[in-house]
């Protein structure tokens, strides 16, 4: 029915490309659908309540993958209601094309914020069957009047207004009304209406905000501006109008007065020829003419206007999506543009047949729901930090400290003092506050005293020793073995299932219980900087004292402060699920966890300030030497560097954590305005804290490289971002050669595995990116996924272990070179002087002895060899034939987990209960969370996944299995949640490099 006139086919179509498919709003429980893989872009999306969200999407997944993840984050099933508009690089508003990629769509994705709003408005509201859905169209309503869009009279406004106000504060109170009216702008002219808004005001008593929404509703859908969005137009005559698209059919208005209307049933066809819009009607002796044409501002106002009608009549007149049109053999005239996605009769009858469980949500703007939600806590709870302190220590003149690699110790050793004098004035000022009426350390039921007792008996479960304490002969705690009823008794799998049948756990305390199991691992991991360095370079008199002060002046406060924060969860914990037996069946104030973060949340900020600038301290050629020889200690099981980003890392974890619980727990549980309240003020930190931490990471990860290479002298430099590291087999005249490739913002350095006592890898030469090109070479070669890199002094050919290794080489190293030709420096020679120019010249070191893989997946060897740095992801990389980008190691941070797990070899019969720690890709084992070092790793770079199928009789609840090559493992968790837990972490590291999520970090 509606085509363009004239038209050509794109390039696409003609020769061939595979149709797209439309786009459906989820239904809920199903997940967004799998992105193609490539790389990752942030797009900010604004939502109808003003606030904006970013979601991660492939570089060429089409707009549907938006839309639905958008869908997915607000739990809409009625989502083809709305769409996703933005403007484009001509200053147009346009809606985002489904069956497009985003990316050829929105050319500037950093400067561009699409905002998700209704696109179609039905002729009546009755038929929007949720009140989710309900609620975005009275928020819409809303911005229309704000912005007099919707032109109604006066009392139409003041009625509508009347109902918005309803639904925020609730019924009329005159102070509170006029006070709100004087701070909120609902209407451009609204102080000419304001006593007519609260006459109507006092008649909505009693009206819950759903009501006002439907109320709402009804008023705006009798309006003839409803959902009209005007498009400027002239007639044959060069008088102005103005064009628009409703469910009827196309409406011609002149002002805001329609003068003509033109059913669908009336239209023939619609098209546009250039900047004429063309309107052609059935046959009707008593028309005057039976095309009509309207002529726009320009060929894309005409095309912009056109494709809106396309979309309007197919989503209100058909009963399904309509299918592709058939592919033309040779040429054909015309758009191809099609609707895509249900159409409303579709959705009408998903919903009715459909038993849909209705989703809680919150209301941002109401403040009936925010003020039983999020109410404000005792003075106790937020410990009063003043104002000046905080903004001091978070300062742009402190946070610039951090982007100088080599601060003077000396200068920043002036600030110690003065940071100790703050940590004691703020301890001070802790230990003054009262203590809450409610607060868990006042409870008589059950006491964790700093010993590890309960009610005065010995169970172990502090997870801190002190000092001269040894965890020998203790009991382990119920809270750290779901398997163990009282000391050393193991339950069996019968009396494991018939408990949690009988006493059902809520899912809120697995989450709690994570946030236990891995706070236990964080505090250890503090303790290696506390302890274990401060001890090792005590003995060491080439580190200076202000690095030796820096140290004890910012984490020693950190250490002290998790240490109590770790002892009121582990209480908490204790008093939700007494020795392992849930109590979730009884309803008591110590089942929720909210309110000891919001408690902590002020001394969170405070010691992540005191760490913030002081890790870039350790980066002199001392200093780096003094880390080199500590990490060859057993109790740094990771590079150093990670451990003094602990901190940081930490806060994103609470924020995940915080998220799970507020999406699980419905907006009347007692826990979620404590939960929302604490993931407001993370939220706040982990965003101003964002861009330095990115740029921490960066520098960390480039010192971080420097000791795994021999032959660099200047990596760590300002400016210089690291992108990507892994093997590729390089052409030479020897044929195809395994290469370790590092990538750089500046340029690409390859080298190979050397012989070092330390197993470094030696370079053999650097392309600067600056001119360089990129080409594909299978066919010239005849060589597998094998490209050309075009230098300026040289060209090299390589080829990666599979296509989606090819193609992520591909377009990071494209990426690359765009930044290398935007920046104004040139490339820094990363080559040691030392080496000789010629690097085609230096030795391949291909009878080098290789570290095999079984030895690299031993239990064992990855630890106890000489300093262990055999298990690094570098050197998993090249056992594994893989790579790993900045990116990747960015996910991995979030993704870090502890807890009990039961492990089973392939051929083994029995499960061995380990304390496992999940991170920097890889696993941790240990006997207990008290011990001070894994007894052996297993890296998973390369391993997959999965669950046992039935030929392997793992018949017991809640496994996964791991396997890579001929080495399989087996994985029992305690619960449905943690079980899932630990397959989203793990997908996260065997999976990172097909789906990673690519931040903004350039």
């Amino acid at each position: 029915m509606v085509e363009p006139a004239d038209r050509p086919s794109t390039a696409g179509q003609r020769l061939g490309a595979p149709e797209s498919f439309g786009v459906s709003t989820l239904e809920p429980g199903l997940r967004p659908p799998a992105q193609p893989p490539g790389r990752q872009v942030s797009i900010r999306v604004q939502m109808l309540d003003d606030t904006q969200e970013v979601f991660q999407i492939s570089q060429r997944s089409p707009g549907k993958v938006l839309f639905d993840l958008v869908c997915v984050h607000l739990n809409l099933t009625e989502g083809d209601y709305f769409g996703l508009e933005y403007q484009d690089q001509r200053k147009m508003t346009v809606w985002l094309d489904l069956l497009k990629p985003t990316l050829k769509q929105i050319r500037r994705p950093k400067n561009t914020i699409l905002r998700f709003v209704v696109k179609f408005f039905p002729p009546d509201h009755t038929q929007l069957m949720e009140e989710l859905t309900r609620y975005f169209f009275a928020l819409q309503i809303k911005r229309d009047l704000a912005c007099g869009r919707l032109i109604c009279n006066d009392t139409s406004a003041a009625l509508m207004v009347s109902h918005i106000i309803q639904s925020e504060i609730g019924d009329f109170d005159e102070t509170q009304s006029w006070q709100h009216l004087l701070h909120n702008k609902y209407l451009p002219d609204q102080d000419a209406i304001r006593d007519k808004i609260t006459d109507c005001h006092r008649k909505h008593v009693g009206q819950t905000p759903a009501e006002s929404d439907f109320q709402l509703l009804e008023i705006a859908r009798r309006l003839e501006m409803y959902g009209v969005r005007l498009h400027p137009a002239k007639d044959r005559e060069g008088t102005k109008l103005s064009l628009a698209v409703a469910h009827t059919g196309v409406l011609v208005f002149q002002g805001y007065t329609k003068i003509n209307a033109f059913n669908w049933s009336k239209i023939r066809k619609l098209s546009f020829k250039r900047k004429r819009f063309l309107i052609k009607l059935r046959a009707d002796p008593n028309a005057h003419h039976d095309t009509l044409e309207f002529a726009m501002a320009s060929r894309d106002c005409c095309k912009i206007f056109w494709k809106i009608c396309v979309e309007y009549h197919a989503f209100f007149r058909l009963f399904e999506e309509p299918k592709p049109k058939p592919k033309p053999i040779l040429f054909t005239r015309g758009s191809s543009f099609r609707f895509s996605g249900r159409t409303q009769k579709q959705i009408i009858d998903y919903v009715k047949d459909s038993e849909l469980k209705k989703v809680p949500f919150e209301r941002k703007h109401s403040k009936i729901l925010s003020n039983s939600s999020m109410s404000p806590q005792p003075a106790s709870f937020r410990s009063q930090v003043p104002k000046e302190v905080i903004q001091f220590l978070v300062s742009p003149f402190i946070l610039s400290l951090i982007y100088c690699n080599y601060a003077p110790f000396s200068f920043l050793g002036r600030f110690v003092h003065i940071y100790r004098h703050f940590w004691s004035v703020f301890n001070s000022s802790l230990s003054r506050s009262p203590a809450s009426d409610d607060s868990p350390l006042g409870s008589p039921h059950v006491i964790v005293n700093g010993s590890g007792s309960v009610n005065g008996q010995g169970i172990g479960c502090t997870g801190v020793l002190g000092p001269g304490q040894s965890p020998e002969g203790r009991q382990l705690s119920p809270l750290t073995s779901p398997l163990l009823t009282e000391a050393g008794y193991v339950r069996n799998d019968d009396e494991d299932e018939a408990r949690r049948k009988k006493f059902p756990t809520d899912k809120a305390y697995f989450i709690a219980k994570e946030l236990l199991t891995t706070e236990r691992t964080y505090l250890k991991d503090l303790q290696v900087i506390t302890e274990s360095f401060q001890s090792f370079v005590g003995k060491d008199e080439v580190l200076p004292d202000s690095v030796k002060n820096l140290i004890s002046a910012n984490y020693d406060p950190v250490y002290k402060f998790h240490q109590g924060f770790l002892k009121e969860v582990e209480q908490r914990l204790a008093q939700w699920s007494v020795e392992g037996r849930s109590n979730a069946h009884i309803k008591g104030d110590y089942q929720r966890i909210g309110d000891i973060l919001l408690k902590n949340i002020q001394g969170l900020r405070v010691n992540i300030s005191l760490v913030l600038w002081f890790s870039s301290a350790l980066s002199s050629r001392k200093v780096e030497t003094v880390c080199r020889d500590f990490e060859q200690q057993r109790v740094c099981y990771l590079p150093f560097n990670i451990f003094l980003l602990r901190p940081l890392h930490r806060l994103l974890h609470y924020k995940l954590i915080l998220e799970r619980l507020c999406k699980h727990y419905p907006p009347t549980h007692e826990d979620f305005r404590d939960c929302r309240a604490a993931l407001a003020d993370i939220s706040e930190m982990v965003l101003q804290l964002q861009g330095a931490m990115m740029k921490m990471e960066n520098f960390q990860k480039l010192l971080e490289l420097k000791k795994d290479l021999t032959g660099i002298d200047n990596l760590a430099i300002h400016g210089r971002e690291f992108i990507r590291l892994g093997c590729l087999s390089k052409l030479s005249g020897k044929g195809l050669q395994q290469r370790m490739f590092f990538l750089f913002s500046d340029s690409l350095v390859y080298t190979s595995r050397g012989m070092t006592p330390s197993n470094q890898f030696k370079v053999h030469g650097q392309l600067s990116l600056y001119g360089m090109t990129i080409r594909e070479s299978e066919e010239e070669w005849g060589v597998p996924h094998s490209f050309t890199l075009f230098g300026q002094r040289q060209s090299v050919v390589v080829a990666a272990s599979c296509a989606s290794e090819m193609e992520r080489w591909v377009e990071d190293i494209r990426m690359a070179i765009d930044l290398a030709e935007q920046s104004s420096s040139p490339s820094t020679d990363l080559l040691s002087t030392s080496l000789p120019d010629n690097s085609k010249s230096l030795l391949e070191d291909s009878g080098a002895e290789q570290e095999s893989e079984e030895e690299l997946c031993s239990s064992r060897s990855s630890l106890e060899r000489q300093g262990h740095r055999g298990n690094t992801t570098v050197h998993v990389c090249w056992h594994r034939n893989t790579s790993v980008s900045m990116v990747d190691f960015s996910v991995a941070v979030e993704n870090q987990l502890s807890g009990n797990l039961l492990r089973k070899f392939k051929n083994s019969n029995g499960w061995q209960k380990l304390w496992v720690v999940f991170t920097n890709f890889s696993l941790f084992f240990y006997k207990s969370h008290q011990d001070d070092y894994p007894l052996a790793s297993l890296p998973l770079l390369g391993y997959s996944v999965t669950v046992p199928c039935e030929s392997e009789n793992i018949h017991k609840d809640y496994v996964f299995k791991l396997h890579f090559k001929s080495h399989v493992y087996y994985f029992r968790s305690e619960s449905e949640y943690t079980f899932e837990r630990w397959m989203e972490v793990i997908r996260s590291a065997t999976c990172s490099t097909s789906h990673s999520t690519r931040k903004d970090l350039y």
